[in-house]
């Protein structure tokens, strides 16, 4: 599976033109000077200062949600527009906010986070809007990331919005209906902890298969939303796990029915419809995986069947995050 997280190697995308004209200063901006205006799950309106940035981390609580708190520990999805302030201009670099040429996509945050953005979200209860000025010693470093356009002197503008926070261990919430077996695969778990899948001796079921395991009572999966999983994936060849968000200690999330898909076809055709808080085992056939080529990364060859075992932990859109 594909992971993305606003990481230390986070992928920014150059999404706008310069939004402010170079001007000068004799001194550089405060960073506090940066506005931020806007409701909560709204597009924020950025005012940033046609001068250079200050040097100092600022954070500030635009809006303060009412939510638990983001524990250092915990995942959670949020909205973001980033803006790169580089000497007296800035630009917009990437936002998961809706824009006349792109829908909403929520996003998971989890990993390791730019060292300034941390510190601005830890402690942050759930619902905030959090502003936080990023000079280069609390973000990329001396280096900056040049595969983003960001040099080592430039300055980092987020506008977060927290949606809801994921524990590493969060389970599937809902009613257990079965644990598989026969021809299929068993799965035993306790909450809070991986599932032990047991692959039978048989041969494995040639067409894609889905099965609820626990019945959750959430909203239903749709084409487009961000979706937040814990899951684990078995080779039916090998017995053997091959992948786990479990291992990681943190969920994983994606957009289903995206393009270019974010995960296999088997989970884009067998997870839309299913609901929040349900545990869903898929076999999944060599076509609905990794197809022909396999993915030798992950020992997986391209006539082996998969076994994944999927609890879905939550499922955002446009009217989730402006609720």
């Amino acid at each position: 599976m594909r992971r993305f997280a606003v990481m230390l190697t986070l992928p920014l995308l150059v999404a706008a033109g310069v939004l402010a004209g170079c001007g000068s200063s004799p001194s550089p901006a405060s960073s506090g000077s940066v506005k931020v205006t806007g409701g909560f799950g709204r597009p924020p309106v950025v005012t940033i200062p046609p001068r250079k940035a200050g040097s100092t981390l600022t954070v500030k609580t635009v809006v303060k949600g009412t939510g638990p708190t983001l524990e250092k520990t915990d995942a959670f999805v949020g909205n973001y527009a980033i803006y790169l302030w580089s000497g007296t201009s800035h630009k917009l670099l990437q936002s998961t906010f809706p824009s006349k040429n792109s829908p909403e996509r929520p996003t998971l945050f989890a990993g390791t986070l730019l060292p300034g953005l941390e510190t601005a979200l830890i402690g942050k209860p759930m619902g905030s809007r959090v502003l936080a000025v990023i000079p280069p010693k609390d973000g990329f470093g001396t280096k900056g990331n040049p595969q983003a356009g960001i040099k080592g002197t430039d300055t980092l503008v987020f506008v977060v919005d927290m949606l809801r926070e994921f524990a590493p261990n969060a389970s599937a919430s809902g009613k257990q209906v079965s644990t598989g077996g026969g021809s299929l695969p068993k799965v035993t778990a306790s909450p809070g902890s991986q599932p032990k899948i047991t692959v039978p001796s048989a041969k494995p079921p040639a067409s894609l298969v889905s099965k609820t395991l626990i019945q959750g009572t959430g909203p239903a999966v749709a084409p487009g939303d961000t979706v937040v999983v814990q899951y684990v994936g078995v080779n039916w060849r090998t017995r053997q796990p091959f992948d786990a968000s479990w291992t990681r200690g943190q969920p994983f999330g994606f957009t289903i029915g995206a393009f270019p898909s974010q995960v296999i076809p088997g989970w884009n055709k067998t997870l839309v419809g299913q609901k929040v808080g349900s545990r869903v085992l898929l076999v999944i056939p060599p076509a609905d995986g990794y197809g022909k080529s396999g993915n030798p990364q992950a020992g997986i060859k391209g006539t082996d069947t998969l076994v994944f075992v999927i609890d879905i932990l939550g499922t955002f859109n446009a009217s989730t995050a402006a609720s």
